[in-house]
């Protein structure tokens, strides 16, 4: 079939074949399928949407454009792997994997980088001299059965397909199409060869789904196309409408996660929403029956070393420094000027705009714009209180870590910008529910 009638079908509200899907996948990768074909069909799915069978098809095609990780007789425990649709501090991944890694379960994480207020795992893993996010699937493949996880950059090799359709929904207005955002994830986290599947779908002022029902709709389309493709997927529905943990920008969340790893440090709504979605990991990945049972595993884990024993095995092993647990202010970036941020008045704090905070840390330079952008990884916001904190006026609710004077200045005034300090405390639930 000629891409035009593909185009007019969908246009047209009707389903498209496995068939058609295919060719259009098919179009993707050898170019047989214009830009502007591409980009039709796109927003034909944007404004009609898909069913959930064409989204499995969409999802499994694009997987199987690249190569597709095949763990079978090669380790002793189940793959897993959890995705966050992204927000503000988000470091979870940096700490999640070596727990279930030290829990039996291997954890082949390929990671992003960071565009707009989101951060990205890659760029918070770059901090650290030496460490190459950039690694051959071979290498991958050789590193998981020794170490239990491996966190690495995308290859081009895994889901070629989603680089061209995702470019070119990013310059025609279809990006936050449903069924497209599904598959785009899927086909490279199916790609990884997984057992098991979590969801991290963040909701609020700092998220890309500002709502529940926003956010309920993406991660339902995520796990039932993700069982569909035969792999068992939870969604966590979790809150972003303040910055997670107590750290923004990439040198310092991974010093807050070596902190958190070390137990030098656990603040408290990272530690839970850790938990959570470790637990969901290892009962989906059949390690443990329950979640009284998982999560007792995850602690375990952490009290015994064992987690930030593979955590440093790890970077070592992509080309890190051996001794970076050891000897952290070594090796990472330090701002040269750090200033308080005091409250201007008393109350309970509160926050309205964490995607204000997200882009306050990419105008300090600790994020980008556009993807040729280099950061500074040593700038951003620590020592950052949690909504609901009680304040008294000219306290300390953060420090602002930067290049200079005026850039601090600048990044403080946008800090007390996206906050407020209210008459009563209003806390947001950490967890909202869970599908699947």
């Amino acid at each position: 079939m000629i891409p035009q009638e593909i185009i007019k079908t969908k246009r047209n509200g009707g389903n498209l074949s496995q068939a058609e899907i295919q060719q259009f996948v098919r179009g993707l990768t050898d170019d047989s399928f214009s830009e502007g074909q591409v980009a039709a069909l796109a927003m034909a799915i944007y404004l009609n949407g898909m069913s959930v069978d064409e989204i499995v098809a969409l999802t499994l095609a694009m997987r199987d454009s690249g190569t597709v990780l095949n763990w079978q007789g090669k380790l002793n425990g189940p793959v897993v792997d959890k995705h966050s649709t992204g927000g503000v501090g988000d470091k979870v991944t940096l700490m999640l994997a070596p727990m279930v890694a030290a829990c039996g379960a291997f954890m082949p994480s390929i990671a992003g980088r960071g565009l707009g207020h989101t951060g990205g795992t890659v760029d918070k893993l770059e901090t650290i001299p030496g460490y190459s996010c950039t690694q051959s699937l071979e290498k991958i493949q050789q590193l998981l059965p020794q170490l239990g996880c491996v966190i690495v950059g995308q290859s081009s090799q895994l889901a070629p397909a989603d680089r061209r359709l995702y470019a070119i929904r990013d310059v025609t207005a279809t990006v936050e199409s449903i069924p497209l955002i599904t598959a785009s994830i899927l086909s490279k986290k199916l790609s990884e060869g997984l057992d098991a599947l979590v969801m991290d779908v963040k909701i609020g002022n700092g998220a890309i789904m500002r709502t529940v029902d926003d956010a309920s709709a993406l991660a339902s389309s995520i796990v039932n196309v993700a069982n569909g493709a035969g792999v068992p997927t939870r969604a966590l529905l979790t809150d972003m409408n303040q910055i997670l943990g107590s750290t923004a920008g990439n040198a310092l969340e991974v010093m807050e996660t070596l902190d958190y790893l070390t137990g030098k440090y656990r603040e408290p709504r990272l530690h839970q929403v850790t938990l959570e979605l470790g637990a969901n990991m290892l009962q989906l990945g059949g390690l443990y029956p329950d979640k009284a049972s998982a999560v007792a595993a995850l602690e375990q884990s952490l009290s015994s070393g064992k987690a930030a024993e593979i955590f440093a095995k790890m970077v070592a092993a992509l080309g890190g420094p051996a001794d970076l647990m050891e000897r952290p202010q070594q090796y990472l970036a330090a701002a040269p000027l750090v200033q308080d941020i005091v409250a201007p008045q008393s109350g309970y704090l509160q926050y309205h705009d964490t995607v204000g905070l997200g882009m306050a840390v990419v105008r300090l330079g600790g994020g980008r714009s556009h993807p040729s952008q280099q950061i500074d990884p040593a700038v951003g916001f620590s020592h950052i209180l949690p909504a609901g904190s009680k304040i008294q006026q000219g306290d300390v609710i953060a420090k602002v870590h930067a290049a200079g004077k005026d850039a601090a200045q600048v990044a403080a005034a946008e800090y007390l910008a996206a906050l407020h300090l209210a008459a009563a405390a209003e806390p947001y639930p950490l967890v909202h529910h869970i599908i699947g």
